[in-house]
């Protein structure tokens, strides 16, 4: 149901920092919802203020993270979100949201806290396979948490859970299931490098010594594509110097479905956004996990891929220019290694999780209804 009893349409708010791994997946639903006829209205930092969704309303309200401060900056980020918790609870009685959805970061708790101060239904959905800090803080306000992978700890007792899976975006969709690119002795190997929206500098340094260090044979065959930290890109580019290798670097590639349908292997850290649109192509992948990502939560995403068989983690402490070399040659030389791993790697209903989602927060809907 779309419409409240004065005839209007009803309005769902998806609360969510400003990191692409929140906002995607918001948008995502968001869009999916906006197909049954809600009015959606981003709730945001000013990071995500910039978002530029399809006809979303996007509201700003303060906040900011607590962890890794001193003493003085915690106080004054609760107080930022306290003040971000009032900015909600206002706005909240103005547009009477029927339900709120928070996806994490720390810009996702003043949104989360005025649902449940204003009595409104609280879904929470978490993209990691750790709940995430924000997440935790109102897990157990929640009525209902909505995890993306089928094993995700720190789940509070006592709130009800379901595994729903990450939405995609509509660019990552439109490459589901895309065939594996042809790969014998001979043929041309394509490998995509990324690490979140401005690369890994862990990614800079060693990448480019692992690859010189391969054989000629396999470095004449290699189609090479970089994302670099723009601090890092002239250091590479230099590195990659009379190397042999075809390589194309850029700070920033805005086409990243099509260069992971076409790629053989990709080097990625594991966020959560990254794991999604892995499974969604079905593409095998080298992880490296950021080590200081909260809870370790990077290392449980990867580990979602690695034991399908869909791909290789490679711990930060073990991400060496030699490890890195002999992982690469092995694989190289066994182009059935990659097959395997491209086809275990592809979840098929990946395409459907944006409507599942949707199909979870109508059946709140329904049940907020049911008890007037």
């Amino acid at each position: 149901m779309t419409k409240d009893n004065k005839n209007k349409i009803s309005t769902i708010v998806l609360c969510a920092g400003g990191s692409g791994g929140h906002i995607f997946p918001a948008e995502s639903l968001g869009t999916e919802l906006q197909k049954k006829g809600f009015n959606i209205i981003l709730l945001t930092d000013k990071r995500g203020q910039a978002f530029k969704g399809k006809d979303f309303s996007v509201h700003r309200v303060s906040g900011e993270a607590v962890t890794g401060r001193g003493f003085i900056r915690k106080i004054i980020a609760l107080a930022k979100l306290g003040l971000g918790t009032l900015q909600a609870y206002i706005f909240f009685k103005k547009v009477k949201p029927v339900i709120v959805i928070g996806f994490g970061g720390f810009a996702s708790i003043p949104g989360s806290a005025a649902a449940v101060l204003s009595r409104i239904p609280l879904v929470i959905h978490e993209q990691n396979a750790v709940l995430g800090r924000a997440n935790r803080l109102m897990a157990k306000k929640a009525s209902l948490i909505i995890t993306s992978f089928a094993e995700t700890s720190m789940l509070p007792q006592g709130v009800r859970v379901k595994h729903g899976g990450m939405p995609i975006r509509p660019e990552v969709a439109a490459q589901a299931g895309a065939p594996y690119p042809k790969l014998d002795a001979a043929s041309p190997i394509n490998i995509l490098v990324i690490g979140g929206s401005q690369g890994a500098s862990i990614l800079s340094r060693v990448l480019p010594d692992a690859f010189k260090l391969l054989p000629d044979s396999l470095k004449k065959r290699i189609k090479l594509a970089q994302q670099c930290r723009p601090e890092d890109i002239d250091d590479v580019r230099a590195a990659f110097i009379g190397s042999g290798i075809d390589h194309e670097l850029a700070t920033f590639f805005n086409d990243i479905p099509e260069r992971m349908a076409k790629a053989h292997l990709i080097l990625s850290r594991s966020g959560s956004s990254s794991m999604a649109e892995l499974f969604t192509i079905g593409r095998p992948a080298i992880l490296i996990p950021f080590a200081r990502a909260a809870d370790n939560h990077q290392t449980a995403n990867a580990m979602a891929l690695t034991e399908c068989g869909g791909g290789f983690l490679i711990p930060e402490a073990g991400f060496t220019v030699e490890n890195v070399n002999e992982r690469l040659q092995t694989i190289f030389k066994n182009p059935e290694i990659l097959q395997k791993a491209a086809a275990c790697a592809l979840v098929p209903d990946m395409l459907e999780v944006p409507q599942k989602l949707c199909r979870m927060i109508e059946d709140e809907i329904k049940a907020k209804e049911n008890k007037k």
